[in-house]
């Protein structure tokens, strides 16, 4: 298991303090603020530690309230709204410095048969027919921008292999869809929950990116100001982190400094495992007077 991998199983491994309060740290406490999908994925998880073995999320709904300080815990506040006979409704409020940054409410339920159905996953490349490795920096990306080449370059618990990299080297404008290879880059072991869990965190990466190929642009432009503002999560099926899935995205408007993306996530074997639909602020940044 890679030191990413582990850092991140240590970042989603809540410390308790009380029967419905947890507290999380972040792990790399030189970004300028919380990455989304760690905070989601941690509440989600203070979520599970309240909820009976049997049940499983199967959806989560959230809220982006202020940046995240990667220097200080974050509190976690679990209401245990509901405890039904088939169904049970967690809210989690996410606190630092006295003011809550985030919140999510989740729905679990135990597994029980019904109707079948699922739409087709796309037919693109395979990862392993993709560029991966140090052949992206050194070939691809070779004239991209250096943000882009520093962000390729980082050590990171998720491996991603994109079907294009069309929008990381050219300032065009491109249709907003986007296909990307992604996985745990270690075993993180079969435990549902904590699978669970590392697929919320995976699902706030590239995702929002999406929304600005139309415009040419790309969330590593400095004129761009962007933030996740909302975010969505339906499970489906279950699914291993650790195995190769596709993140297939598409953001079908943007208007009102805002971006609307959504994206599946499917197993090699073309299952569909979550959907996931997330708004984002995204405006060009304004320039602090002389």
């Amino acid at each position: 298991m890679t030191t990413a991998v582990e850092k991140l199983l240590t970042t989603l491994d809540l410390e308790r303090l009380e029967e419905n309060l947890f507290r999380g740290t972040s792990p790399d406490q030189s970004w300028q603020r919380v990455f989304g999908g760690q905070v989601i994925a941690q509440a989600l998880v203070a979520a599970q530690r309240t909820v009976p073995a049997e049940r499983h999320c199967h959806s989560l709904h959230s809220y982006f309230m202020r940046p995240g300080d990667p220097a200080a815990p974050i509190i976690y506040d679990v209401d245990r709204i509901r405890d039904g006979g088939s169904f049970t409704t967690r809210r989690v409020v996410a606190i630092q410095h006295g003011h809550a940054i985030f919140s999510l409410s989740a729905s679990f339920q135990k597994d029980e048969p019904g109707f079948d159905h699922q739409a087709p996953m796309p037919d693109v490349p395979l990862p392993d027919d993709l560029p991966h490795g140090q052949a992206i920096t050194e070939t691809i990306l070779k004239h991209a921008p250096e943000p882009v080449r520093r962000y390729w370059q980082r050590p990171r618990p998720i491996e991603f292999r994109p079907v294009s990299f069309d929008h990381y080297v050219t300032t065009d404008k491109l249709e907003p869809f986007q296909q990307v290879w992604v996985r745990c880059s270690g075993d993180i072991g079969t435990d549902r929950d904590l699978n669970t869990a590392v697929l919320a965190y995976i699902s706030d990466m590239t995702l929002l990116d999406t929304a600005l190929f139309a415009h040419g642009l790309s969330v590593f432009n400095d004129k761009v100001q962007a933030a996740s503002l909302d975010h969505a999560m339906w499970f489906h099926r279950p699914a291993l982190a650790s195995e190769w899935l596709l993140y297939s995205q598409d953001s079908p408007s943007s208007s009102g400094a805002r971006g609307l993306t959504r994206g599946s996530l499917f197993a090699l074997d073309g299952t569909l495992v979550a959907s996931v639909a997330q708004e984002g602020l995204i405006r060009p940044r304004r320039t602090q007077p002389a």
